[in-house]
């Protein structure tokens, strides 16, 4: 048994979000015609109490549109030094929005109104960038999984209000973090001009991300997602499983986090093992002892057939998913005490 935690990317379909799939009434979303695309997005943006939203490819298009619409050229964006749109996503802030970035170092992924503030560009420096967007993420994929408390995040958006600075939220695992808080997606909707949330993390479907805001923030958007290339036909063979992943795999997600504090706790008693980072949802970062590479690490891991990915330094990461069981779980047990 080959079990596969490098990402909740991984995951296949169900036989259920199948047969949705297969059942869907498709047209040409180019033309805005697609009906099973156009549910899924008025779905979505109901769902947030936001106006309108955009069904893309990915989680970095999805960003990368809003960073987009919302800056310009010599501007600059405020995000924590390890969020996704800057490590992760190929210099598409520069690349696409000719801007730049003010990095911050927050605690585990997650910065504060304080830090923000003191890293808002000049309005009247010609020396300077102009900061024309704050994003956040939740959850923090380099922070092993950690989430924000929503206090923070309402004075940060108290700051951007009143900066009148554009508050962006890279949500790809936003659902993670709802499960465990209980908070609302409307609760966020009413924080953020525009949220980004992936349907093929955690929500379990084959491809897809959102992204939502207002009306005039979703039809900008959308142009330069044909720019992009980003423009597609019958889509709503895809959008269905959003719909259904939507309706059916949210309040699961739970069992994805207990999962994952069972492998904190393995790894936790493995001597080779310096510090496991708190498992807040579905992701589970080590730091090996420091004479123990983990690119060798995880080959070792992978000789035992359990597949995980380096994730820096002495760092080595597994997430849990859709696909990964109770019986994935004991046999996970054995093949470590083998190691």
């Amino acid at each position: 048994m080959t079990i596969d935690l490098r990402s909740d990317t991984i995951t296949k379909p169900t036989k259920a979000m199948m047969e949705a799939m297969w059942e869907a009434n498709v047209g040409d979303d180019v033309f805005g015609d697609d009906p099973t695309v156009n549910a899924l997005q008025e779905k979505a943006a109901r769902m947030f109490g936001m106006e309108d939203a955009l069904f893309c490819p990915s989680g970095t298009m999805t960003n990368q549109l809003a960073i987009r619409v919302h800056t310009q050229p010599g501007s600059d964006v405020i995000c924590d030094k390890y969020s996704h749109i800057y490590l992760y996503e190929g210099g598409g802030i520069m690349l696409n929005s000719l801007s730049s970035v003010k990095l911050l170092d927050g605690n585990r992924g997650r910065v504060t109104a304080a830090q923000v503030e003191e890293s808002i560009s000049p309005e009247n420096d010609i020396h300077s960038t102009c900061t024309r967007l704050v994003s956040l993420e939740n959850t923090m994929n380099k922070g092993g999984g950690a989430y924000y408390d929503i206090n923070e995040i309402k004075a940060i958006r108290q700051l951007c209000w009143d900066r009148k600075i554009p508050l962006h939220l890279d949500g790809a695992r936003l659902f993670n973090a709802l499960v465990e808080t209980g908070e609302t997606p409307e609760q966020y909707g009413q924080l953020f001009d525009s949220i980004s949330i992936c349907l093929s993390k955690g929500l379990g479907c084959p491809v897809g991300s959102l992204l939502l805001g207002s009306k005039q923030t979703i039809a900008n958007a959308r142009r330069f997602r044909k720019v992009m290339g980003g423009g597609w036909r019958q889509a709503g063979f895809l959008a269905a499983a959003g719909i259904y992943a939507l309706d059916n795999h949210i309040n699961r997600l739970s069992e994805d986090h207990l999962r994952a504090r069972a492998i904190g706790e393995i790894f936790g008693k493995r001597p080779e093992i310096e510090e496991v980072f708190p498992v807040d949802t579905n992701i589970v970062i080590v730091r090996l002892q420091g004479n123990i590479s983990e690119k060798e690490y995880v080959q070792k891991l992978a000789d035992k057939g359990i597949l995980a990915v380096s994730f820096g330094k002495n760092l080595v990461r597994f997430v849990t998913h859709l696909d990964f069981t109770d019986d994935h779980l004991e046999a996970m047990k054995s093949k470590v005490s083998g190691l």
